[in-house]
């Protein structure tokens, strides 16, 4: 079984994955190639949309430089043709065993949701040693995050917070221990993506790069 170590890494390196909502694969490659130029080749491409599978089919053969994941999977099937059409990883909101199950199946990284110790707890049973903090502003950001994860800290379990995380609290989660990375929905929104501004998603992983690197060197 392919347990994501690899990919996780990555994600990791990285500190930050993009999630974007797709509405259609004609901004697929431009917007793959702002990431690109970027210097954050890695995006999460959320089944909201009806042309998500599509996507992330078009990203995994006409830009294997980005590491492309799978969002909002929530059936057995959505994790299938995740990877079916080449996703890399996949993510949930919440943290479904039968998801979980499929995942190993097909041999696709998974990264399911939590909000509570009992989600947690669930998790690392199920072997998930990654795990997605969701909707992490309104479940009290960094600092809940720093509280709920600290009677598993020495489990080895990560977590990656999402949804109201963006430049300015950017440092307070990534200075948590337990955080691998962030969950990006301020990179590339509907707005962008519909008026064609690579050039300003560019200059935001670009900005992203450099405050992750200032964080890591006065570490």
């Amino acid at each position: 079984m392919n347990d994501g170590t690899a990919v996780f890494d990555q994600i990791a390196e990285y500190g930050v994955v993009p999630v974007i909502a797709m509405d259609s694969v004609d901004a697929a490659i431009p917007l793959a190639d702002a990431l690109i130029a970027g210097g954050l080749p890695v995006a999460e491409i959320t089944f909201r949309t009806a042309a998500a599978a599509a996507v992330i089919r078009k990203l995994a053969e006409e830009r294997p430089a980005l590491l492309v994941g799978a969002g909002t999977v929530l059936t057995e099937d959505n994790a299938r043709a995740a990877k079916d059409c080449g996703a890399r990883f996949a993510v949930a909101p919440g943290l479904n065993p039968l998801i979980v199950a499929k995942a190993r199946d097909v041999g696709l990284p998974f990264v399911p949701g939590v909000a509570t110790p009992s989600d947690i707890e669930q998790g690392l049973t199920l072997g998930c040693k990654l795990l997605k903090f969701f909707p992490a502003g309104n479940l009290g950001g960094p600092a809940m995050l720093k509280s709920l994860s600290g009677p598993y800290a020495h489990t080895g379990v990560k977590f990656v917070p999402t949804g109201g995380v963006n430049a300015a609290n950017l440092a307070d989660y990534l200075g948590l221990g337990v955080v691998a990375a962030v969950g990006g929905t301020w990179i590339a929104k509907k707005d962008d993506l519909a008026g064609g501004r690579w050039r300003e998603i560019q200059e935001r992983c670009e900005a992203v790069c450099q405050a992750i690197a200032r964080l890591r060197e006065s570490a």
